[in-house]
This record gives structure tokens, C-alpha cells and sequence, in this order.
């Protein structure tokens, strides 16, 4: 018999949050910018850029889009894509779930497994972690090229 598989809710909320608070170090200024640009070091000596940018912005809620665009790695393969979100940032909760990665919308919080498109049972909580790994290692290895004013 197969065991029903449960979904660990207060996790996926906590990281959930830890998102939301990683998004808002890297675009504090998200009310009043369209978007934020920043190189991030990777391995060795290169580095990539990222860009956070709003689509679309409502009361509560602001959708944003979190992607590699043109960079200088040269290493780019077939089988690792540069990473392409699309984020629901809820501000009221304080919370940034993934709404879309590489197109693919309407993502569940679990699918029964094999499924023609293969997704794991917990792809969306995957996906989730994702997220947070890639903006922990933009606040750890990131800068910013704009200018900073004076006091």
C-alpha cells in the first residue's frame, strides 16, 4: 500500500517568509523601482548577472520576475538552464512563494508521481528552496552597480 503523502505546511511557509525577507534585502526600495540588477560570483573567477523585476504591482500583492539575463559564463550548460522565477511577493503576509519557473504556470503543491511532465510529488517546496538558495547566494556573492549617494 502506498502511504498518502502529507505536506509539510509550516515548512514550506517558513521558507516562504525567509524569501520574502531575502527578496526585501535586495530590492528594499520594491514600492518605487521597477527592477534591480546585480553581478553575482560564482566558482572561480565568473559571475553572472540577475535581475529582480516588478510586473506587475497590486494592494497586497506584487509580482515579480527573478532571472539570470546576460553574463559572461562562458560554462552555461543544456542540462543546468539559468534560473527563471516568477514570484508572487504577498505583502501583507510577508511572504514570496514561486508562482512559475521557466514558464511552466500553475504550480501545485503536489502531483501524483510518474506524471507525463515528471515533476516531483513536492516540486512546488522544491522549487521554493531554489529560489531561497539562489537569493541566499545573491546576498552572500552579490553587488550591485549602481551608484550609492552621499551623506
Amino acid at each position: 500500500m502506498l502511504k498518502k503523502q502529507t505536506t509539510d505546511l509550516a515548512g514550506q511557509m517558513a521558507e516562504c517568509e525567509a524569501n520574502y525577507a531575502r527578496v526585501m534585502k535586495l530590492m528594499p526600495e520594491m514600492a518605487d523601482e521597477n527592477q534591480r540588477q546585480f553581478w553575482v560570483q560564482l566558482p572561480g573567477e565568473q559571475s553572472v548577472r540577475f535581475r529582480l523585476k516588478v510586473l506587475e504591482r497590486c494592494a497586497y500583492t506584487t509580482i515579480m520576475e527573478f532571472s539570470q539575463i546576460g553574463s559572461n559564463f562562458t560554462g552555461q550548460l543544456d542540462w543546468a538552464p539559468a534560473p527563471h522565477f516568477t514570484l508572487r511577493v504577498y505583502h501583507d503576509a510577508r511572504m514570496a512563494e514561486v508562482s512559475a519557473f521557466h514558464g511552466n504556470h500553475r504550480l501545485r503543491s503536489h502531483y501524483n508521481y510518474p506524471n507525463k511532465a515528471m515533476y516531483q510529488r513536492d516540486e512546488k517546496a522544491q522549487l521554493n528552496q531554489l529560489l531561497g538558495q539562489w537569493l541566499r547566494h545573491c546576498l552572500d556573492f552579490g553587488h550591485v552597480d549602481q551608484p550609492v549617494g552621499c551623506v
